[in-house]
């Protein structure tokens, strides 16, 4: 009796070990989602989506250095205030690309070349937590010597590094944190806390330079296409120029009404 019951459960065991890898093999072959195009799908406005983020952008200031009033403000860029397809379908609130060593989750959408391979994050904190990653490399290095509060430093300080092709980039990030208040939430640090944080941020950077040289170049984000207004343009027609909608341009820019003023910067871009 004692042997039957020994064989049904090894049986058993062997069903579940089964069971566990067809699990698991159909998970590996899940089929990777593909974006078209990173709409505007929602209609969240941008401080709806500031009041939401808030605490994780000062939690990676206080850890990194990272203004908070840097990261929102890339975040509402370039996430639509969190409406993008890709941040809803993703995750992935910074447009934040593959690369040879990411081993998470990944979706294809067509941006500068067909089918190209964004991040997948659980959740956008997630997102929010690697965009810190992501800017912690040689060519960022000098930005995190700026005091943590500097957001006009880092605004320009991007833009040199090559982390977007506009120059308007920086121009645009700031009308962004002044519109919305949004430096707020950066804090000023003592000289000793600053130096203790550059020390360990600058040594994480040194320790992963050997590894960024062996990877293939990593991409900069989803570049931003931003347009400064002239006389004579209304929602409508910049709607026709750049193949959006109306509400797409409100919602991207969290304008309400239906004016625009003369060299305004408008995000134009899905």
């Amino acid at each position: 009796m004692k042997k039957y019951l020994l064989l049904a459960g090894f049986g058993l065991l062997l069903s579940a070990c089964s069971v566990t890898k067809n699990a698991k093999k159909s998970r590996q072959q899940e089929p990777i989602k593909v974006i078209k195009e990173n709409k505007i799908i929602g209609h969240t406005p941008a401080t709806d989506y500031i009041d939401r983020f808030k605490n994780i952008a000062v939690e990676e200031m206080n850890k990194n250095g990272i203004p908070a009033s840097i990261t929102l403000a890339q975040g509402l860029l370039e996430s639509g205030n969190g409406n993008s397809t890709l941040a809803r379908e993703a995750n992935n609130h910074f447009g934040i690309k593959c690369n040879i060593d990411w081993k998470g989750k990944t979706i294809l959408q067509d941006d500068d070349a067909k089918g190209e391979c964004f991040r997948v994050y659980n959740n956008p904190e997630e997102s929010y937590k690697d965009h810190s990653e992501f800017l912690k490399r040689k060519r960022y290095a000098p930005l995190f010597q700026l005091d943590k509060n500097d957001y006009k430093g880092w605004a320009y300080g991007l833009k040199q590094a090559g982390y977007a092709t506009n120059p308007k980039y920086p121009e645009l990030l700031i009308e962004l944190i002044e519109r919305y208040s949004l430096a707020q939430y950066d804090r000023p640090e003592t000289l000793i806390a600053k130096t203790k944080r550059e020390d360990k941020i600058l040594d994480e950077i040194a320790d992963k330079t050997p590894e960024e040289k062996a990877q293939e170049p990593e991409k900069a984000p989803v570049v931003m296409k931003i347009y400064e207004v002239k006389q004579g343009d209304t929602l409508y027609s910049l709607s026709k120029r750049f193949g959006l909608t109306v509400d797409e341009i409100k919602v991207l820019n969290s304008i309400t009404g239906t004016d625009l003023k003369l060299g305004q910067l408008l995000l134009v871009s899905k």
